[in-house]
């Protein structure tokens, strides 16, 4: 044989699948990135993304703490006005809210029956330990 002429040894199984395994593996992981990434901004979007702010007035029904396992302080604040749900009948507006800070929520359980402005932030999704309602109060705004 000639020194200038070498021999190729045939490629193992082992060494031809390499390339391929790892652009396979590279896929995978991007992939994986992807849909953490995805599953990240849906969470957010959906639970702690405030979807809009607001005040509403009413007369302040009440405000109680309640639940099975998560104890949040919940609210109904009607407002002026009637709405009907159904042909012939009447009930009054209702405005249904949670209260995140317990501060807050003592100040609210102590003027139940009076007239108060709150402000508001709204959620497209309920959290568990933050209440029952998309509706989270923050703020009084002013109390009659």
């Amino acid at each position: 044989m000639n020194s200038e002429t070498e021999i190729k040894e045939p490629r193992t199984s082992r060494e031809s699948g390499q390339p391929k395994r790892r652009s396979l593996r590279r896929f995978l992981w991007i992939t994986l990135a992807v849909l953490v990434l995805a599953a990240g901004a849906f969470v957010y979007v959906r639970y702690y993304f405030v979807f809009g702010t607001g005040v509403k007035a009413g007369t302040l029904n009440y405000v109680v703490k309640k639940g099975y396992v998560f104890k949040t302080y919940e609210g109904i604040l009607i407002m002026e006005g009637f709405r009907t749900s159904g042909q012939g009948s009447v009930q009054s507006n209702q405005f249904v809210f949670s209260v995140e800070d317990a501060n807050l929520a003592d100040s609210l359980m102590r003027m139940s029956g009076r007239h108060v402005e709150l402000r508001y932030n709204e959620y497209l999704g309920v959290l568990p330990w933050r209440g029952y309602s998309n509706f989270i109060v923050d703020e009084i705004l002013s109390v009659k």
